[in-house]
């Protein structure tokens, strides 16, 4: 969907009492001042980008999470209220209503231009996120980077090079990024693992049971612990052709039941675990530690 200005929708017969009973009823979200567009908010970043990008004057590099959303990495949505660019310079930072603006160096190998964009390359980008963002959403950036190709030796180069804030924080993402990670979701279950810790799961864990091949987001072996990220549910990873949701709740209470008497525990969880640490420990501490 389009942009819609304000003189636009004023021609269309809705005056500004309409406009703000649109935006409150959620039919319409204020991208910037006299632009509206629906009520997506990762759909409507690039209408901001659009709308804003002009405005700013040469030099100014979509970076950090404007990158990272023109890239196809997940992240904290939250930060997509703003434009996030970078001019390359000394200099403080600066946020306003609709950008939020860096002041740093940025060599021109790490600049690429993209349907007339000019972005931070994928390193740099999952570095400035590592930098700057939340740590488990910066791990979920850094491997679905990794899942697209992205080298280790790339972003060990972007942060040997860096000085900058947030440093260490980018090197404790580096550090627990593994591509083998499938989902923003696991992605952020693990580093809540990791921040109560918990013993380090396997991910993607091959299980037999009666010939039958089985494979869970997450495993304690020795424990006799399977560990599963239900979000992909919700949003119909699962589904075979011809298949309803329904079916998908039965298959995986059938493989669940196969696991569970195979002598395994299986724990399940969804984003509301994974952003609560103490939500997630109470369902995994006892299946790690307790009897069962």
């Amino acid at each position: 969907m389009s942009v819609r200005l304000t003189r636009d929708l004023n021609a269309e017969g809705f005056g500004s009492g309409a406009i703000r009973r649109m935006v409150r009823d959620e039919q319409l979200t204020r991208i910037r001042r006299g632009g509206f567009a629906s009520s997506d908010q990762v759909a409507n970043h690039r209408q901001l980008i659009d709308t804003t990008i002009p405005r700013l004057g040469p030099g100014n590099v979509l970076s950090h999470s404007s990158a990272a959303w023109l890239h196809g990495l997940p992240g904290d949505n939250r930060e997509l209220a703003r434009v996030t660019v970078t001019k390359p310079g000394k200099g403080g930072n600066s946020i306003g209503p609709y950008v939020h603006r860096y002041r740093t160096p940025l060599p021109d190998d790490d600049i690429e231009v993209v349907d007339g964009l000019a972005r931070t390359v994928l390193a740099r980008t999952v570095a400035d996120i590592g930098r700057c963002s939340e740590l488990g959403f910066a791990v979920a950036a850094a491997e679905a980077a990794l899942r697209r190709g992205m080298s280790r030796d790339d972003l060990e180069l972007q942060l040997q090079a860096s000085r900058r804030h947030g440093i260490r924080r980018a090197r404790t993402m580096a550090e627990l990024a593994d591509a083998r990670s499938e989902s923003a979701g696991e992605s952020l279950s693990r580093v809540t693992i990791w921040r109560l810790g918990l013993p380090t799961p396997e991910l993607q864990y091959e299980i037999v049971v009666q010939g039958i091949h089985y494979r869970a987001d997450f495993a304690w072996p020795d424990l006799r612990v399977l560990g599963e990220f239900d979000g992909k549910v919700k949003y119909g990873a699962l589904l075979r052709p011809g298949e309803t949701a329904d079916d998908v709740v039965m298959r995986e209470k059938r493989r669940e039941a196969a696991l569970r008497a195979a002598g395994w525990w299986v724990v399940r969880w969804t984003y509301k675990e994974a952003f609560r640490p103490t939500l997630l420990e109470g369902l995994l501490r006892p299946a790690l530690f307790g009897t069962h």
